[in-house]
């Protein structure tokens, strides 16, 4: 059965934590982790690039000489490919690099890259995790107690997702919306309690 470390919001350890088998205690399967992660970057792509092609670049309607006679290559418009200032050939367009995987792909990615990190020792869970107000220097001090510099904080406490949100290096999500790539990201997780039992009931 993994474990992990439980702390409280002073920065310090109070005990230990059972992490669920089926979720935390699976053999990693690193190429669905790729392959999950590739999907994301993909689906995160803006698609807005755009470049002329030889048909919309403006001038170049007049051949520049005549076919035959001046010993020079034919030519018939000063904006084709091979002219500075021409078209480009295949030039990009605007498009949507979004693709799908199945659910159970992206489930046992989820577990694998879950299952990595507690392998490894670097999953944190946290007592309660919240904050009477919102204070960027606070949280930042229980990241230095705790050593942790880039870290993905699952909660879905406000005060805390707006006191992190200024700390380079640090992500946080709720408990049903945490993605492959910010756990395989972070070089900690650190988890709220409440939350640790959310993601045991959505992805048990």
């Amino acid at each position: 059965m993994p474990k992990a470390n439980l702390y409280n919001m002073s920065g310090k350890q109070i005990g230990e934590v059972e992490l669920s088998e089926v979720i935390f205690g699976v053999e990693p399967n690193q190429c669905v982790i790729h392959d999950v992660v590739k999907n994301h970057l993909a689906n995160c792509r803006q698609g807005t690039q755009s470049a002329l092609t030889r048909a919309e670049v403006s001038g170049g309607g007049r051949k520049p000489w005549r076919q035959k006679g001046t010993g020079r290559a034919r030519q018939g418009s000063t904006r084709a490919p091979q002219w500075t200032h021409g078209g480009i050939v295949f030039a990009p367009k605007p498009r949507s690099y979004r693709y799908t995987l199945n659910k159970k792909t992206r489930r046992l990615a989820l577990k694998s890259a879950l299952s990595a990190k507690a392998a490894a020792g670097s999953i944190l869970v946290v007592d309660q995790l919240s904050m009477d107000e919102i204070k960027t220097k606070s949280f930042r001090a229980f990241l230095d107690t705790v050593q942790s510099k880039k870290a993905m904080v699952v909660t879905s406490c406000p005060n805390v997702v707006k006191s992190a949100r200024n700390i380079p290096g640090v992500v946080t999500s709720p408990a049903n919306l945490i993605n492959v790539y910010d756990i395989v990201n972070a070089n900690q997780v650190i988890i709220d309690k409440a939350a640790l039992a959310a993601i045991e009931e959505v992805f048990a």
